[in-house]
């Protein structure tokens, strides 16, 4: 049975402008944070823009506790039960929270095994209570369930514009380096305003709002596997700079920091178009497997050949557009973007995937490969940032992805089903057979 897409149909055009608006958002944000992140860094120099860089990644190390992975499970359930909406939003909101302490329990005991000083633990700590403010991104999650994400946009379009414009005036101003630690922290509190003000407006009351314990049991119990995932995959995407700290110096993670920012720019992607075709399925599902699975397919075909039409031209092109953008001083950032840049095929194709698991209800399996992916990742690390430096790095999170996306998978029944469909995106059939 074929499946015909009515591009006439209210569902097609609703879904369409929602991405339409999710991408558009995107592709802005991903311009002006180019020039302006490269303005930045080009003004803090390697080793001040390292030392940023690893806050950030640092504190991302924690970040899954904060957000407790709660996101697809919360679209799930709005999608499902929107009858619901007021119990799902207060409880998330609550949890969400309290996941911001357990993040700060865990940033506070794990800065006395590193060799940071004072000025270091002080950006972590400006940075972290930007976190807390996450707790409001339960209203992006309804959104996303009703298709309207064009509300979300308004805030983050908001928060893009304010935050853009004062580095660029600290720039101007040649601020030290805390007074740009504390623009992350304030774009996120006009996020949380932005979308605060967007549901009062549009949608509904947040003092309508209800905590649940059956509901807050009911999300836990599919999600701690999310939260253990999510923790996964903050280790293999954040702790490479951590380690090039560690062993290399700020002025190392500077160059990588730079490289990989060009890098995972365009991540944007399938986040954007995955968060809008799940609603639409999720539907398919209920209708058949078969009409399910064509849509996973065509879903996975899609992410995988944008990946690869992005890291061709640059694997080629990354001395040249690391010279323009960043200058001399970054060059050995050339090398780590024409290596990274693969990373995108596994983590676009692990972007979709990981909306099927949701699905399907396998979080817990995908914790599991995720985190031997994690392991492997450290391993790497350890291994090939000794021998040939940054670049080792770069080679270590393209191996651990290849190993979360194709190998683990393997030793699963209903999980291999993921391997199989990847290699169809090459219509090489009889992988898997």
């Amino acid at each position: 049975m074929k499946t015909v897409i009515d591009i006439r149909s209210q569902s097609f055009k609703r879904y369409f402008a929602n991405t339409s608006w999710l991408m558009g958002h995107r592709i802005l944000s991903m311009i002006v944070a180019l020039f302006v992140g490269v303005y930045v860094a080009r003004y803090l120099g390697p080793e001040r823009f390292g030392l940023l860089s690893y806050a950030m990644s640092f504190v991302g190390l924690f970040t899954a506790l904060a957000t407790l992975g709660l996101d697809g499970i919360m679209v799930r359930e709005l999608v499902k039960t929107p009858e619901r909406r007021d119990e799902l939003l207060g409880t998330a909101f609550w949890l969400k929270t309290g996941g911001a302490i357990l993040m700060w329990m865990g940033i506070v005991a794990a800065i006395p095994f590193t060799h940071n000083d004072t000025q270091t633990n002080i950006l972590i700590a400006i940075i972290a209570i930007g976190v807390i403010f996450q707790a409001f991104n339960v209203i992006d999650f309804n959104y996303q369930a009703e298709v309207k994400s064009k509300y979300v946009v308004y805030a983050q379009l908001a928060s893009l514009v304010i935050s853009s414009v004062i580095k660029l005036v600290f720039v101007w101003f040649a601020a030290p380096l805390v007074w740009f630690a504390c623009v992350f922290l304030l774009d996120a509190v006009v996020h949380a305003v932005g979308l605060t003000a967007m549901y009062l407006k549009n949608t509904g009351r947040i003092w309508y709002w209800k905590w649940r314990w059956e509901i807050a049991k009911e999300l836990l119990r599919d999600s701690w596997p999310l939260i253990l995932s999510g923790m996964v995959i903050s280790i293999y995407m954040k702790i490479d700079q951590i380690m090039i700290k560690e062993m290399l110096g700020a002025e190392q993670v500077g160059h990588y920091a730079a490289a990989v920012r060009l890098s995972e720019a365009w991540y944007f992607v399938p986040m954007a178009i995955t968060s809008s075709v799940f609603p639409a399925i999720i539907n398919a599902k209920k209708q058949s497997e078969e009409l399910y699975y064509q849509r996973l397919q065509k879903l996975y075909d899609l992410m995988v050949w944008l990946a690869v039409a992005i890291a061709l031209p640059t694997t080629f092109l990354a001395p040249w557009v690391i010279r323009v953008l960043y200058g001399e001083a970054f060059s050995p950032a050339a090398g780590v973007l024409s290596i990274h840049i693969w990373a995108g095929v596994f983590s676009f194709f692990g972007t979709a995937r990981g909306k099927w698991l949701i699905v399907e209800n396998l979080q817990k399996i995908g914790f599991y490969y995720l985190f031997f992916g994690g392991i492997v990742n450290i391993i790497l690390n350890i291994t090939m940032i000794n021998k040939i430096g940054i670049q080792g790095a770069a080679i270590a999170t393209v191996g651990s992805l290849i190993s979360i996306v194709l190998f683990f998978p393997l030793f699963h029944q209903r999980a291999k089903i993921s391997v199989h469909m990847f290699f169809n995106i090459f219509n090489i059939k009889k992988v898997m057979r």
